[in-house]
Parts: C-alpha cells; structure tokens; sequence
C-alpha cells in the first residue's frame, strides 16, 4: 500500500511538471473541475465541453475552424508557458511543438474532412478523453484515475519506444 500512494504521487508529481496537453491527467482536471472538488464528473465536463466550443466559435457561426481551433488551443498554451518556470529556449520549443500538434489533432477531429469542426465531430473526441481519463468507469475523474491513466500511459510509450 505505501508504495502504491508513493507511486501514485510520483506519478501525480511528474504529471503535474509536465507541459499540459488538453486532456491529460492533471490538466483535464484543472480545466473542467468547475466546482473545485478536486475531481470531474460527465455532466461537469460535458457542460465545459459545451462552452468550450462556443468559445473556440470565435465567429459564432456554428462550427471550429482549424485557426479558430489552433488561436483556442494556443491562448490556453500561452497561459500555461507563462505560469512555468521553464527557460525561455524551452518555452519556444514547447509552444511550437504544441502548436504544430494543434494542427495535427484539427485534422484527426475533423472526422468528414471539410475543413469544419462541427459539435458532434469536438464532443466525440471529447467523449473518449473522459472515457481514457475514467479509469475505474464510475463516470468520476479523481486524481487517482489521472495517475493510473498516467501510468497506463507512461507504459505504453515505453512499450512504443522498445
């Protein structure tokens, strides 16, 4: 059990030092925890999905833009750069290599290919990031499940590297 809660904390530690991508362990729990309890449930990170679309809208005509969608991602970077203690040189590396996989992710979520992101295509890939955060599928993200999730995939990469 003790090396169990200090695995965990390490691995919540480590998770936490890491440049946040949208949907990681401790990131996803930052952006949608609306109420503060130090966990998400589906019905509160479906009502941040929701505004998180009408805002990456900028122009409120319904669908996300890939620009639309990169300015969203890249305003949210921009924050997080500057509440890190990274150097300067390593903050440009970061942003652009996030930036460049902003683009990338656009044209993975723009399942029919038209250039538009519409709110099915944004809250099925929503979908599978509380699915992959969830790992004990009780429809409740704790911290507990960002670090299994985060050790599943530390494993996983591993794995990928070998």
């Amino acid at each position: 059990m003790k090396f169990q809660l200090t695995l965990t904390a390490a691995l919540l530690t480590l998770a936490g030092t890491a440049m946040a991508a949208p949907h990681e362990g401790s990131a996803f729990i930052h952006d949608y925890d609306a109420d503060r309890d130090g966990q998400v449930s589906r019905a509160e990170f479906d009502i941040g999905r929701v505004a998180r679309f009408k805002a990456t809208d900028a122009n409120g005509d319904g669908w996300v833009s890939e620009n639309e969608y990169v300015q969203e991602y890249s305003a949210r970077l921009e924050q997080q750069l500057a509440a890190s203690d990274r150097s300067e040189e390593k903050k440009t590396e970061e942003r652009q290599r996030q930036i460049r996989q902003s683009h990338v992710r656009f044209g993975v979520l723009d399942k029919d290919k038209d250039g538009k992101m519409s709110q099915a295509e944004y809250d099925l890939s929503g979908a599978r990031a509380f699915a992959e955060q969830d790992n004990d599928k009780d429809g409740i993200v704790t911290a507990t499940d960002a670090a299994a999730t985060a050790a599943r995939q530390l494993v996983a990469r591993e794995k990928a590297a070998q």
